[in-house]
């Protein structure tokens, strides 16, 4: 001590000169000790401190006032800024959070503002189509979950047979147990473009969104007949007709009592449509009818009498009522009054 106060004296007995160049060094050394002083605002998580720094380095400005930053935590300006004056310092603290995505839940520290920057941050991609629950707008905060469900589309192409239809026309030229195709029928066919949506690769809907016929199906067309048909015996023989009336069936014969001629008579044996009656067992007989009810020239069908055609008239022959010929008069007794079909022919 005693050595100090001895140089101290020696120095200042240089004189004032000695004495003006310490007062400069004095004023230097404070003036640099002023310019090094700094004060900085630091904020974490919303909570202001104002601290005191000799430092230009941000990251051991923090280091001597015990603020830690941790890998995730989010400073402005960087850990290696130079400090200014007056500088402003944010930390926002990384907060702990799951996302749930792939079928893994991801354990994951962030200091991001939302969910849609947390996502660029770790990386995790996230389609337009899929589902993030809660929205991407949503505000971190400590401990929430975050769900990312993928949602994939696939378009389903089908093709179908197109059944065709079947029309029947009816022909009244055909017995109607008698079926003709007149064009045979094809299958039309279609395509189907179906969207299915998956969520987390579990079907979640189905739509329809397009069905196209590619091949136009071809209706069936079948001629089906409308006429009667009438067995006339075991072995198959088959008539077929347009309709039926029930009739009152007499017998005549070209004797004076049924006719009223003999046979010297003008048109003995006439017909009204001036043709010889006739019994023919084998081909057409003469009946006489009234033309109202079955026209002259029609040709018909008698139930137990065989086939005839109807040419003749007769005072007595009114409605539903008919006079089967025979060449005899005994023949024309013989038959009777009968009640019997006459089925008209085509």
């Amino acid at each position: 001590m005693k050595e100090i106060k001895n140089r101290i004296v020696k120095f200042i007995s240089f004189g004032p000169k000695s004495t003006f160049l310490l007062i400069l060094l004095i004023i230097g050394c404070l003036s640099i000790i002023y310019n090094l002083r700094k004060e900085v605002t630091v904020i974490v998580d919303g909570e202001e401190k104002k601290i005191i720094t000799y430092s230009s380095s941000l990251r051991n400005t923090l280091k001597r006032n015990a603020i830690t930053v941790g890998p995730k935590d989010k400073i402005t300006p960087g850990l290696d800024s130079k400090v200014k004056d007056g500088d402003k310092v944010i930390i926002t603290r990384a907060v702990n959070i799951n996302v749930i995505v792939d079928g893994k839940t991801l354990q994951i520290q962030t200091a991001e503002k939302n969910v849609e920057e947390m996502l660029v941050a770790e990386g995790i991609t996230v389609n337009e189509s899929d589902k993030v629950n809660p929205p991407r707008t949503q505000d971190i905060a400590d401990g929430m979950t975050v769900k990312i469900t993928r949602v994939t589309t696939q378009l389903l192409k089908e093709s179908q047979n197109i059944e065709y239809s079947t029309e029947v026309r009816k022909d009244p030229d055909l017995a109607s147990n008698v079926t003709k195709t007149i064009q045979e029928g094809q299958t039309g066919e279609r395509e189907i473009t179906t969207r299915v949506v998956y969520e987390d690769g579990k079907e979640v809907s189905r739509e329809v969104i397009s069905d196209v016929v590619t091949k136009e199906p071809v209706k069936k067309i079948l001629l089906q007949g409308t006429l009667g048909v009438l067995a006339l015996d075991r072995g198959g023989t088959q008539i077929t007709y347009k309709s039926v009336i029930r009739v009152k069936a007499t017998a005549y014969c070209p004797c004076n009592i049924c006719t009223g001629k003999y046979s010297s008579s003008a048109g003995y044996n006439r017909t009204a449509m001036g043709t010889q009656a006739k019994r023919n067992a084998n081909g057409y007989s003469t009946i006489a009818v009234d033309p109202r009810v079955i026209p002259l020239g029609t040709k018909v069908y008698v139930e137990d009498y065989g086939f005839a055609i109807a040419e003749d008239t007769g005072g007595a022959i009114k409605g539903n009522k008919i006079d089967v010929y025979f060449p005899s008069h005994s023949q024309a007794l013989q038959w009777g009054v009968k009640y019997k079909n006459v089925y008209i022919l085509k």
